[in-house]
């Protein structure tokens, strides 16, 4: 018999059981019943339970909502309350912070899931990488899927029935031959997984999940988090990495997205703009846990952050898991015998994509072996039956061609000369308004300028500013009125009231209170002390 928390409204929507349905890397699925009010670690320890896990720090469970919008399903919650479709749940298990050295992960399940998850990237074209390493990637797959070469057994053109790579030509398969044949003949399957890790975190998209988004100037970039920083992309070019040690702070406000940092001893702001507040608010939730994962050295250090500067106001976040380096630590003290890896092999008969150059940026193509459905994870079904370009773009769209040959001349287009961009974006009807509003605003503050300068008006001006600082400071006062009993009941009463002890209970109160509060009491009461003891001497 099933013991039921007496914690919902109704017992019977306890009662109630909700069918899920996890994805895994290798495109199998698991399937379990949850109850209504179970949470999301749950669901997380359930598929680690299935694999024999102990590594699970860098992975999680994704979803997609009816909007098409990605979610990182939360660890803290209740399953129920974060979906917004309709059930059965559809999710999929997903490497969600790539970890730095590769190497450094003990056990050879973690790599492999690793490798799973890296050769997904590859296929999609999350993984952006020149023409040598494209090939050296595929062709460590191919060793881990095939073994040696061997002539009697596989024919001549053996690469041709693998779809590696969102554009592949018969000049990379003729590359990705060479190597599997020579330089990694004789590695086991392990092995090759393990150079494939090894040689795809040096590259620059190695760990990036790109978010569309524009720039300032109303330019396509692609937004992502790594071990090292922030970066941003334009095309196939990172133009931007700010390192963690130089990153400040992340905001949203709507749909703008902020970061703020220092460069060269500089304050730096950079702002971007996405598609909707979603997938905005979602864009600052990886930000801020990326941010903790990798910056901070303890999980004692995580902080609750707040989206705005402004107290009580906007959305507020943290970061409930284990940082990279108590992962690695934890990881090294691992004692057990290494569970038995279970390879699945891959669906190696994919139709061959043809796409010409640049141009696959816009190529709507349907890339992904899965099956569709409207709430798998992002990268496989959503992001293919989307296109993406320099006008309309979606947050699931995540795709960025590779490999690119070295040969290929095309990247310098995507950066112009200065003139010809200004050129263009002047011609852009949406600059153009843009420019308009900002010419009527200059015109509206220079005629405010004039009468100000005019005596006629100056009495009415003065009246005016006057009043509006009476104003001010009745409200000033009027808040402080009220805020301050209140906020002296917080800090000094002993009243037990809920409402009271859960405010007493936040991390921002208790940090307030013990860093501003007390030592400003202690200096208060110091000085009222001495203050005492001169009048009573004198």
């Amino acid at each position: 018999m099933k013991m039921l928390r007496f914690r919902s409204p109704s017992v019977s929507s306890l009662a109630q059981e909700v069918q899920c349905t996890v994805r895994l890397l290798d495109d199998s699925e698991i399937s379990c019943s949850i109850q209504r009010d179970t949470k999301g670690q749950f669901l997380l320890d359930h598929v680690c339970n299935h694999y024999s896990l102990l590594e699970k720090d860098y992975f999680g469970i994704r979803y997609v909502d009816p909007e098409k919008q990605r979610h990182w399903l939360d660890p803290s919650k209740p399953v129920v309350k974060q979906m917004k479709c309709q059930q059965p749940y559809t999710m999929c298990f997903r490497v969600k912070f790539y970890p730095q050295e590769p190497i450094k992960i003990k056990e050879e399940l973690t790599r492999y899931l690793l490798y799973l998850q890296l050769k997904r990237d590859v296929y999609h074209g999350r993984l952006l990488c020149p023409f040598t390493d494209a090939a050296y990637l595929g062709a460590c797959i191919v060793q881990a899927e095939l073994g040696d070469y061997d002539p009697e057994e596989h024919p001549a053109d053996y690469i041709s029935d693998f779809k590696l790579f969102p554009k592949q030509s018969l000049k990379l398969d003729s590359k990705i031959m060479e190597i599997h044949q020579n330089e990694l003949r004789g590695q086991c399957p392990a092995l090759a997984e393990l150079s494939l890790l090894q040689r795809a975190h040096t590259l620059d998209t190695y760990g990036v999940d790109p978010h569309p988004c524009k720039d300032f100037t109303g330019s396509t970039a692609f937004l992502g988090f790594t071990a090292r920083g922030f970066v941003v992309f334009q095309g196939n070019k990172r133009i931007h990495l700010l390192k963690w040690a130089d990153v400040s702070k992340f905001k949203f406000e709507g749909k703008t997205f902020y970061v703020i940092g220092v460069q060269r001893e500089k304050k730096l702001v950079l702002t971007f703009h996405t598609s909707t507040p979603a997938s905005c608010k979602h864009l600052w939730k990886c930000a801020v846990e990326n941010q903790a994962f990798y910056k901070c050295a303890k999980s004692s250090q995580i902080k609750t952050v707040s989206s705005s500067s402004i107290i009580f106001k906007g959305s507020r976040f943290r970061y409930s898991g284990r940082v990279a380096k108590e992962v690695i630590e934890a990881s090294s003290k691992i004692q057990r015998d290494p569970p038995v890896v279970h390879r699945s092999l891959s669906v190696i008969t994919q139709p061959t994509v043809h796409s010409a150059g640049l141009s696959a940026l816009k190529d709507s193509v349907h890339l992904s072996p899965l099956k569709p459905s409207i709430h798998v994870d992002h990268e496989d079904e959503a992001c293919a039956a989307l296109t993406i370009s320099d006008t309309a773009y979606s947050p699931c769209a995540s795709v960025v061609p590779t490999p690119v040959e070295e040969s290929q001349g095309g990247l310098n287009l995507l950066f112009q000369s200065p003139a010809r961009l200004l050129k263009e974006l002047h011609a852009d009807p949406e600059m153009q308004l843009e420019l308009q509003a900002e010419r009527e605003r200059e015109l509206t503050r220079e005629a405010f300028r004039q009468s100000l300068c005019s005596p006629s008006s100056g009495r009415q001006q003065m009246q005016a500013c006057l009043l509006s600082a009476a104003r001010l400071v009745v409200m000033a006062t009027g808040l402080l009125v009220i805020l301050l009993p209140l906020l002296l009941v917080l800090l000094e009463s002993d009243l037990d009231i809920s409402f009271l002890h859960d405010i007493r209970q936040t991390p921002e109160f208790e940090q307030f209170h013990y860093e501003y509060y007390c030592p400003l009491r202690r200096w208060f009461l110091c000085k009222l002390e001495l203050m005492t003891e001169q009048l009573w001497g004198d």
